[in-house]
């Protein structure tokens, strides 16, 4: 029977990080993922060894027994085993820990179907060598990251992921933030053991719009007025991301300025009915291709504007 190196199945060094092991075997799992190849018995086995592999390696105190047997496991089957130390399980008890015994349920965390390799040195996780005892495990989580516009944020959309070659749909409700992780339970990896399936996390990410900015539930965005309504006031036409509004512009304001439309940005994401608000900052335009009667009107304005602060 080969000896089965689980660092060399994950593909990451014997010194790998905790964090190294857990991404390569997600990598692997999502690659082999019975869902994404079915009927493909290659596919079948890696993915069965990248989850043996994971099993011990993802387990600080499970990895560095497995690190110490190393590729020695021949000597020590010989020997009689971890399983067969300290008086063996006679009756089916559970192997005590004193002198570095352990059975095959300790070693693998429950659940899964393993090789022979480990059956051969561990033995069964129940009496009589059966798998029953073992522990239930639930499946690892999977991640994914979707992209949607601002008005789709706002008012809420329909989306439909692919998992594999399952097709789920989704409701994603208005208020939906930049890096908002959503959770779709159940529909991660499967479960070992008769466990629960893993969830699928997925990252949302609010594509850029032209017009408006948002921060966190208020919207800022430019306004165009032109140089008579600054100057003398009155009411201009505004659109919002819901609707069209009409804004007073007082008499003499300023370019830049800062004006509220109140209840008028993103809905909440936990209360949907409540909404921020719509900041407007005031861009005057400055008339253009002036006829000859106008230019000679501004430079009579000009004129009495100078004259009155003289």
């Amino acid at each position: 029977m080969e000896y089965k190196d689980y660092y060399k199945i994950l593909g990451v060094s014997k010194t790998a990080s905790q964090d190294e092991i857990k991404k390569a075997y997600r990598k692997l799992a999502v690659k082999y993922h019975p869902d994404k190849n079915a009927g493909d018995k290659v596919a079948e086995n890696k993915f069965k060894e990248a989850n043996e592999a994971n099993e011990v390696l993802s387990k600080p105190d499970k990895r560095k027994q497995y690190d110490e047997l190393g590729e020695n496991w021949q000597s020590y089957q010989q020997a009689g085993g971890y399983a067969n130390q300290g008086g063996g399980r006679p009756g089916g008890s559970r192997q005590q820990r004193g002198g570095g015994g352990f059975s095959t349920e300790d070693f693998y965390g429950g659940g899964g179907q393993f090789s022979d390799f480990f059956e051969n040195i561990f033995g069964g996780g129940s009496p009589g060598g059966g798998r029953s005892g073992r522990r239930a495990s639930t499946g690892e989580d999977l991640q994914a990251e979707m992209h949607i516009t601002l008005e789709e944020a706002f008012h809420g959309a329909s989306r439909q992921v692919t998992i594999g070659e399952t097709k789920v749909n989704m409701k994603l409700k208005a208020g939906v933030s930049e890096g908002q992780v959503l959770r779709l339970k159940g529909k991660g990896e499967a479960g070992r053991g008769g466990g629960a399936n893993g969830d699928l996390l997925i990252t949302m990410h609010i594509l850029p719009n032209a017009k408006f900015e948002r921060k966190e539930n208020d919207l800022y965005f430019d306004q165009p007025v032109d140089v008579y309504t600054a100057v003398l006031g009155g009411k201009i036409a505004v659109q919002s991301i819901s609707k069209t509004v009409n804004m007073t512009i007082a008499a003499g304001t300023d370019s830049n300025k800062i004006l509220r439309l109140k209840g008028l940005g993103m809905p909440h994401y936990k209360t949907p009915e409540t909404f921020g608000d719509a900041y407007v900052r005031v861009v005057i335009q400055t008339p253009k291709n002036l006829s000859g009667q106008e230019k000679a009107l501004f430079e009579q304005l000009s004129g009495l504007r100078t004259s009155a602060t003289s």
